[in-house]
């Protein structure tokens, strides 16, 4: 498993942007080029759902339909860092969203069982 630290919460107003970054400071440097990475949110009382991923092998991606053409996900494997850029927040997107990675480079899967090494959460609030 590999230690994951998320960045960049915090509170927008309905239609703004704020991009999340994921690290793994305890990490090797190519540790993370052979993990798929993901993104999920977790709002109180409901299930963790899949937000977008990106994965290791090819970088290929892919987005749950709720934020299809609003939230891009990427990485930057120099500095062992992979981003989610949102746009056109909305005010039901406020729960707790989580970096996750699995080792698995080929396996581009939206479904938090298939991943092994998780962040603590960082809260985005979206709120006029």
């Amino acid at each position: 498993q590999v230690q994951l630290v998320e960045s960049g919460g915090g509170l927008v107003r309905p239609g703004g942007s704020l991009r999340l970054a994921c690290t793994a400071p305890t990490a090797s440097e190519f540790t993370l080029d052979y993990y798929t990475m993901g993104w999920f949110r977790q709002a109180p009382g409901k299930r963790r759902e899949g937000v977008s991923c990106i994965s290791a092998s090819d970088g290929l991606t892919s987005y749950a339909d709720s934020v299809k053409g609003r939230f891009t996900i990427y990485r930057d494997k120099a500095k062992k860092t992979v981003y989610l850029q949102m746009n056109s927040l909305k005010p039901e997107e406020t729960p707790v969203y989580y970096c996750a990675g699995h080792p698995r480079p080929e396996l581009l899967s939206l479904n938090p069982v298939d991943f092994t090494s998780w962040g603590q959460g960082i809260q985005v609030t979206v709120s006029s």
